[in-house]
């Protein structure tokens, strides 16, 4: 995993306009946002996904860049004082507190189309439909019925008591829509995936998102701020509804177990190349932020 971790970390650098280029303070507060931190499961699921399908290792990359510019912007915006109000992210001063909030919308908006503009660039495939779906897979993962429609239902259930489906379907779209789209950016990265294949990915990355928003959940409450890098029991002061909320610790830790169970059954026939996804699948379970 450090090697892809290390992998994707060199092409954002790459990718990302350098601090000396004008506008100099928004280049620097984007670098500042994507590099030198984050667990990157989002880029190691597209890279694992990819070894699945056979993917060569520069377009795969540049897939997993994409990703990780998505999922940075997210967490900018997301801890703008009009959202959850955070001033902590990834361990150091959250983008708005380093720079300021105007600074930190733009920053989010431009890593947003950076990352359709890299990946529409990028030249990986004879292919133009399928760089094209891919492109469409990252937008809807992204908008109103993916991410930022998640993030719409979770900033309007504050102090609302949901039931579990309606958990689901929040968490399915805030957090579960980029792991989606990572597993099948790296899937489509590559070639030699066949539809009964593709649907087990598909499976897979809806029951590993679920866990991992579930142990994000165990965490707010188990962990503290050093080791999570971010505010810790936020969820509890603000009254946001959470699977701890409503189930309590010791259940949602049999459902994580659970959620990891379908999501390793459903690559089990996917042979010895499905094998970093297993792993991944017990990194996201035992995590510890």
């Amino acid at each position: 995993m450090r090697v892809h971790q290390l992998r994707v970390e060199e092409v954002l650098g790459r990718i990302l306009p350098p601090a000396t280029i004008v506008p100099a303070r928004l280049h620097e507060a984007m670098r500042y946002a994507v590099l030198g931190g984050g667990k990157r499961v989002r880029a190691l699921l597209t890279f694992a996904a990819g070894e699945v399908a056979y993917a060569q290792e520069e377009p795969v990359a540049v897939a997993a860049a994409a990703v990780e510019m998505i999922h940075a912007y997210s967490l900018v915006h997301d801890d703008l004082p009009c959202m959850d109000d955070d001033q902590l992210r990834r361990g150091k001063p959250a983008c708005h507190i380093a720079f300021d909030e105007a600074t930190a919308l733009l920053v989010g908006d431009s890593l947003q189309s950076l990352a359709f503009q890299v990946l529409a660039q990028q030249p990986w495939t004879s292919d133009p439909g399928r760089q094209l779906e891919m492109v469409r897979t990252l937008a809807a993962a992204a908008g109103s019925r993916g991410m930022a429609g998640g993030q719409a239902i979770d900033l309007a259930s504050v102090g609302v008591e949901l039931t579990l489906p309606e958990l689901e379907f929040m968490h399915i779209h805030k957090t579960g829509a980029l792991i989606r789209a990572a597993v099948l950016l790296g899937a489509a990265s590559g070639t030699g995936l066949d539809g009964d294949a593709h649907a087990r990915l598909d499976r897979f990355a809806k029951f590993s998102g679920l866990a991992f928003q579930v142990v994000d959940d165990l965490l707010d409450v188990q962990a503290n701020t050093a080791t999570l890098g971010k505010t810790a029991g936020k969820d509890a002061v603000q009254n946001k509804p959470t699977y701890v909320s409503l189930l309590g610790v010791t259940r949602s830790r049999e459902l994580v177990e659970e959620l990891r169970s379908e999501a390793l059954a459903s690559i089990e026939h996917l042979g010895p190349q499905a094998r970093r996804l297993r792993e991944l699948t017990e990194f996201i379970v035992v995590r510890s932020h």
